[in-house]
């Protein structure tokens, strides 16, 4: 699709101006693609192009939670909602709660997308999924993705990489994807650049740290 190829041809663009390569980040984790900052941008993450796309794919509204920040929690951050709709404060956010940081450019994040969509569909009833484009290039590509890996739990979107600051997601300097968790009681319990590679693997992750219902 035209924004698959716009977005390698940009990877491959920011790999040869800034010395793009995968970083080795452990047996567990697997390859994660780091891109050098760009600094801040005006991307838009909310058109009509972006919106008819995001209603094809059927991706979920985001919808702000109700909570209050607390130690060792989200932090406050009001985030765009991707293709449209009611911007969030993360803060807001509910657990328990997993948070998926990705973009299109990178190639562990489009693996483990439609592994994400399926425990969505399985388990939201228990822990909600939340992905977040992080550092993204192409809206329009990255938008393509989502449909193409048939995510429908709903997108936020952080245009300044303000996230890679606060506490809770200095994995995200170490590159992507991040997968982070949220207990009920508001705690970051968990939060590393890490390539789910299996269904099991996720399974397994969030059962450690969330007590998973199986």
């Amino acid at each position: 699709m035209r924004g698959t190829a716009a977005a390698a041809a940009l990877l491959a663009l920011t790999g040869a101006l800034a010395g793009c390569a995968p970083a080795e980040q452990g047996a567990r984790d697997g390859e994660t693609y780091v891109v050098p900052s760009v600094g801040p941008r005006d991307l838009v993450v909310d058109s009509p192009e972006l919106r008819e796309l995001k209603a094809d794919a059927g991706v979920e509204p985001c919808v702000p939670g109700t909570g209050e920040p607390v130690d060792g929690g989200l932090p406050s951050a009001v985030l765009p909602c991707f293709g449209g709709g009611e911007p969030v404060d993360l803060s807001s956010l509910e657990g328990p709660l997993l948070l998926n940081f990705w973009a299109s450019w990178c190639g562990p994040c489009r693996e483990e997308m439609p592994l994400l969509q399926a425990f969505h569909q399985q388990y939201g009833d228990q822990v909600a999924t939340v992905g977040v484009a992080y550092n993204e290039l192409d809206p329009e590509g990255a938008m393509e993705l989502v449909a193409d890996s048939g995510v429908t739990y709903p997108l936020l979107v952080d245009t300044q990489e303000y996230l890679g600051t606060q506490e809770a997601f200095l994995a995200l300097n170490r590159g992507l994807p991040v997968t982070t968790l949220v207990d009920a009681s508001g705690q970051v319990v968990f939060s590393e650049a890490i390539a789910l590679k299996s269904p099991e693997q996720l399974l397994d992750l969030v059962d450690e740290h969330l007590e998973l219902q199986r």
